[in-house]
């Protein structure tokens, strides 16, 4: 302590009591190591050591201060009347005092470091904890009105679906083969999804770029993607993942109203569409595979022309090219690859 350092060779007399009824003696005052020591005035023996930190007062504003070594003790005291070592005394037992903790003060940092966990706790979990519990209690019909309206939004982006009706005539067998009828709605895109890209939205909806169409001779490709795109939304829900994008009040709102503000879809539109897919595993994807016994070659091929990343789900393709039945006729493919033309 800097005080201690100062006043380290400052000495003085005083008049010391080492208990009731004993004879007051002449003692030499110092300062020792965070101690007053009290020595014999005619050997220089140190006869106790006092600690600064405990040191009492007994008669505060006093011309002769007297101090006891602690509070419980008063039977043992020290008078003291050199006017420089009462105020080192004094400056030190302040400087002591003001670094001791509070019981306020201690009340005041626990009450802050309770509110700081709070806040935390609501900055980094009441959010999640909040879109779990609402897409529990969301409906299915709510999702399908939201995913409407998400896809409404993205006409700004997209222009207006795909919708020949001989087209969407093949596309529905196409994904009632996959999935079973009524599973899912999917939505062919004209612009703004990544080329060969697919994305999905509350509500079943699956949506994919036109490219997947057109650009591929057989309908595997196609499959490939919408087989991959309904894994991730089994995988991570999508309502999940606009609610997260969104933000805590939009949650609140969909929880409290039963819908999200128009400014959070047409923000969340733009951002589903350029959102990056849900990584999906060479397992994942061949279990799927196997289970609506469609060839993964063509997709893999699809990702990647060089099938240097995708070697693994070739190698493993649970229908194999060769002994693959096909997903639908001739004249329907034809068909779907017209969706886009009116």
């Amino acid at each position: 302590m800097t005080a201690l350092k100062k006043y380290a060779r400052l000495e003085t007399t005083g008049l010391w009591l080492p208990r009731p009824g004993e004879q007051r003696r002449e003692v030499v005052v110092s300062f020792g190591e965070a101690s007053l020591v009290l020595s014999d005035l005619a050997t220089g023996l140190a006869l106790t050591h006092w600690s600064l930190a405990a040191l009492q007062r007994r008669n505060p504003g006093e011309k002769v201060a007297v101090y006891s070594p602690g509070p419980e003790d008063d039977a043992e005291l020290i008078e003291i009347s050199e006017p420089a070592m009462i105020e080192a005394i004094e400056t030190v037992r302040s400087a002591i005092t003001r670094r001791r903790p509070r019981r306020g003060r201690l009340r005041f940092i626990t009450t802050g470091v309770v509110a700081a966990g709070v806040l935390l706790a609501g900055i980094f979990w009441l959010p999640d904890a909040l879109v779990a519990h609402t897409t529990r209690v969301v409906p299915f019909v709510k999702r399908q009105q939201i995913g409407t309206s998400l896809l409404k939004e993205m006409t700004r982006f997209t222009g207006a679906p795909c919708a020949s009706r001989e087209g969407l005539a093949a596309l529905d067998r196409l994904t009632t083969r996959l999935f079973g009828s009524g599973a899912v709605q999917v939505v062919i895109l004209r612009e703004g999804l990544a080329e060969g890209g697919s994305a999905n939205l509350p509500g079943r909806f699956l949506l994919v770029d036109h490219r997947l169409i057109e650009n591929y001779d057989t309908p595997e490709v196609l499959a490939g993607h919408l087989l991959a795109e309904k894994l991730r939304t089994d995988l991570s829900d999508p309502l999940a993942r606009v609610l997260k994008g969104s933000g805590l009040t939009p949650t609140v709102t969909l929880l409290a109203t039963g819908d999200l503000p128009a400014g959070t879809l047409r923000k969340q539109a733009a951002e589903q569409l350029q959102a990056p897919p849900v990584s999906l595993t060479d397992e994942e994807l061949l279990a799927e595979f196997s289970r609506a016994q469609v060839s993964v070659t063509a997709y893999a091929l699809s990702l990647d022309p060089t099938a240097t990343a995708t070697r693994g789900l070739i190698e493993k393709d649970p229908v194999p090219p060769a002994r693959a039945r096909a997903l639908m006729p001739d004249a329907e493919w034809l068909a779907l690859q017209n969706v886009c033309s009116r």
